[in-house]
């Protein structure tokens, strides 16, 4: 008995050590993939010595005797940082991504490859200008010349991440590149979601379902089921069309995901300190590390300062010596679905205008971690890619015997997007950046500028040619056989859009429909955020970069400025007191609560807890008769909606009354009622003191890390997790997952903030959601995220002298054979 219990002692002692040794080694080896930012290191490509200086808060300022120097170095300083991130957002736009995660991304790699992606990338690699080519093959090499270094001095192979997730890491591209700009264009439109949410709304209430989407003055759209006659409506079978928002975000972006910012400039005349001001806060899901990164360039044209997306040789938004500019998706209606006609018997042929025509196809094959690869047929028509019916909800309004095709404007060859980008942040003024930006095909954006002279925005983008007898506007799917649908090809968006010189000395955009756009879409964020900037702006006479830094955080939502006095103005005091502890009471007591509320959503207070609660079970109950399943789908708050129901436009009251039942219910009685269950699921969740609740418990911010977010105790590690203020509709955007038993969660922000000050340039600050590094090791991984949540930034300057004085470390490159 004694000799076992020794030899138990032994083997647990052994068992112990040998842990110990593992984690030991496992530390060692994450640990080397740290970079040195002190290093000197032999590359090839470049023609004279360049530095990296590194900040204080890891922000790399590059300085290069050319151009093609500073792109090299560029390329590196990404690679350094966020190498992993790059790779894995190359894999989904290449759709490679189940290469590394097994079946759970295959879907991911299916969509990608139908819509083209890199493809379409690589055919628009000689579209671009010659300078630009340059410059993406610099930057190319520099990314290389960083892998070469990870395998010459056996650097923990540049990521902690590939240990775990081991595959060959493949040199970088120039195609690469593009190929992420068109997966970033994929993801920041919405249209192909809002098309099938429209018509599955005209199947399941034929009579008022356009109510929850139509804008105002929006021209009559025909039912759905009248375009093809025989389909219903069908509820997707639960996980199958709505995947879980990690999965959504295997790649860091996915297409149809959707994308916000705000952009707001005002000229010199408007400022307290004589310089044009200029603020931007592009708004994308929220993951760990952030999908921005800051950095700063020496060109031959000045230095250029500002937020890139590692894997894009460009500063999408910052500011050179002489020019400011920030970038907002714009949702033009630039993706259509069609639904074409499969030849009864014959599967491989679809209906034409000419009568049954093949569809073109083609075979690529899917390698799965884990698994065998995956063959699949891709179907084209003339109107594009055969969409399956898995993917974007398509299947559940696909009427029997067809198939869904898309068009899209990112699906073209010869888009000289990043010819636009590379050249807007060499412009020395609003004019040179406008007639650069022409050249930009996908995303569709709202470009807000300022220099010396004024400030403006410009509209860019392509625009699909629509014929004016088109059936459906591009609202709805439409039949693809009929020639009056189809696409006449695409336009740069108008240029009367174009307001370079606007008689208020101020501009601003938040996706919202501008003046001048109509017929361009349907589907622009909501009015109120847009009023609530301009409100903020226009009421100062002078702005000073505090003012603007104050306006980006607004956390006041608009929307529940407008609800809540319509929706409770038959609520508010009018019943005697009642008893503690009853529901009339705990009602009464929310009320007062409300009724005293600014609309702040501050993480600190009930309020926000309330009203989110109350306007979510009001919708639901709003609609749950009228749309039965599809109800289930309604992720988010359609303010439009509700106004236009307690208004009664167009006797949309009619809303209000449940059809099951035999009495005819008002609007007060559905908003006391769904105030009653919002309430009782709250004191549930955090017990019958009001006052104690707060917003911040379940509006939390968790910025996933793609890979390892899901992993039990890694997650604990490279997941960040933050209370955090704001909501939908707030400036200061932080939108909710929108399922689950906890709907609030927020999921998206903004993942990049800056404020450039043309009087003082060298006090524009800048700040991202989470570090600059993807290292989950590094002190830099996660040290701006406390900053970002409270609304504070760093001072980023151009001036030389000031990012060496406080230099964290500075990279030497010298040019091989030296």
């Amino acid at each position: 008995m004694v000799t076992l219990f020794r030899w138990l002692v032994r083997l647990t002692v052994g068992m112990i050590l040998l842990t110990l040794a593992f984690v030991v080694l496992a530390w060692y080896f994450a640990i080397r993939s740290l970079p040195d930012y002190d290093g000197t290191y032999v590359v090839q490509g470049i023609s004279a010595p360049v530095e990296i200086v590194r900040t204080t808060e890891d922000v790399p300022h590059i300085f290069g005797k050319s151009d093609r120097d500073v792109f090299f170095a560029l390329g590196l300083a990404h690679a350094q940082d966020r190498l992993f991130q790059m790779t894995v957002l190359r894999r989904a736009a290449q759709g490679r991504l189940a290469e590394i995660y097994g079946m759970g991304a295959l879907p991911a790699d299916d969509l990608a490859r139908r819509l083209g992606i890199y493809r379409n990338a690589r055919a628009s690699l000689q579209a671009q200008d010659p300078e630009v080519t340059e410059v993406l093959r610099a930057y190319s090499d520099g990314v290389n010349a960083w892998i070469q270094q990870i395998n010459l001095g056996a650097r923990g192979r540049g990521a902690p991440e590939f240990f775990l997730f081991p595959d060959d890491i493949a040199y970088w591209e120039p195609a690469d590149s593009l190929a992420i700009l068109k997966l970033l264009a994929a993801s920041s439109t919405v249209q192909v979601r809002r098309e099938v949410l429209r018509a599955r709304l005209s199947l399941a209430a034929p009579e008022r379902g356009q109510d929850m989407v139509a804008m105002p003055g929006e021209p009559p759209m025909p039912d759905y089921a009248s375009l093809f006659p025989g389909t219903r409506f069908t509820a997707p079978k639960r996980g199958t069309d709505t995947p879980d928002w990690t999965t959504a975000l295997a790649g860091y972006l996915s297409p149809s995901l959707g994308a916000s910012a705000n952009g707001f400039a005002a000229a010199a005349r408007r400022t307290a300190a004589g310089g044009a001001l200029l603020a931007n806060d592009p708004q994308f899901p929220l993951t760990a590390p952030g999908l921005w990164y800051l950095a700063r360039l020496e060109l031959g044209s000045g230095g250029v300062i500002g937020g890139t997306i590692p894997g894009i040789p460009a500063v999408l938004s910052g500011r050179n010596t002489r020019l400011a500019w920030g970038v907002t998706p714009a949702q033009i209606d630039d993706q259509d679905i069609f639904i074409e006609e499969v030849q009864p018997g014959d599967p491989n042929r679809y209906r034409g205008p000419q009568g049954w025509t093949a569809f073109s196809t083609r075979r690529e094959i899917l390698r799965v971690r884990g698994a065998e690869p995956q063959t699949i047929t891709m179907r084209e028509t003339e109107n594009g890619p055969v969409i399956p019916a898995s993917h974007l909800g398509i299947g559940t309004i696909l009427p029997p015997g067809h198939v869904a095709v898309l068009s899209w404007t990112g699906a073209f060859g010869e888009d000289r997007s990043m010819t636009a980008l590379i050249g807007l942040m060499q412009a020395q003024d609003r004019q040179a950046a406008a007639t650069t930006l022409r050249n930009m095909v996908a995303p569709a954006l709202t470009v807000t500028l300022a220099d010396g002279n004024g400030v403006g925005q410009v509209l860019v983008g392509a625009v699909p040619q629509r014929p004016s007898a088109h059936q459906t506007g591009g609202r709805m799917p439409a039949p693809g056989w009929i020639v009056q649908n189809r696409w006449q090809g695409i336009a740069p968006a108008p240029a009367e859009l174009t307001d370079l010189a606007p008689e208020s000395g101020i501009v601003a955009a938040t996706g919202a429909a501008l003046p001048g756009m109509t017929g361009l879409g349907y589907d622009w964020a909501d009015r109120f955020r847009l009023d609530r900037l301009r409100l903020l702006i226009n009421s100062r006479e002078v702005h000073s970069r505090d003012s603007f830094i104050a306006a980006q955080n607004d956390i006041v939502s608009p929307v529940a400025r407008a609800l809540l006095p319509l929706v409770g103005a038959e609520l508010w005091f009018t019943e005697e007191p009642a008893a503690q502890g009853t529901p009339e009471r705990l009602r009464q007591d929310a009320l007062a609560l409300l009724a005293n509320w600014d609309g702040a959503m501050s993480e600190h207070l009930p309020e926000p807890l309330i009203y989110v609660a109350w306007m979510r079970a009001l919708q639901d109950r709003l609609v749950r008769d009228d749309l039965g399943p599809l109800a289930d789908d309604l992720n988010e708050l359609f303010p439009e909606f509700i106004d236009r129901v307690f208004r009664n436009i167009d006797g949309a009251a009619v809303w209000c009354d449940i059809r099951q039942s035999a009495p005819v219910e008002t609007c007060t009685q559905i908003a006391r009622q769904a105030l009653d269950a919002a309430l009782l699921d709250l004191v549930a969740r955090f017990g019958p003191d009001l006052a104690s609740w707060r917003w911040g418990d379940l509006h939390r911010v968790r910025h996933v890390h793609p890979a390892l977010g899901d992993m039990r105790g890694i997650s604990y590690i490279v997941n960040l997790i933050q209370p955090t203020s704001g909501g939908e509709a707030t400036i200061a955007q932080a939108g909710f997952l929108g399922t689950g038993r906890n709907p609030w969660l927020n999921v998206t922000g903004a993942t990049y903030r800056g404020v450039y000050d043309l009087a003082d340039p060298d006090s524009s600050v800048f700040i991202i959601s989470t570090g600059q590094s993807g290292h989950p090791f590094s002190r830099h991984y996660d040290d701006m995220a406390e900053l970002w949540r409270r609304g504070e930034y760093v001072v980023m300057s151009l001036d030389p002298a000031l990012a060496r004085a406080a230099a964290a470390g500075i990279t030497h490159l010298q040019p091989a054979g030296d």
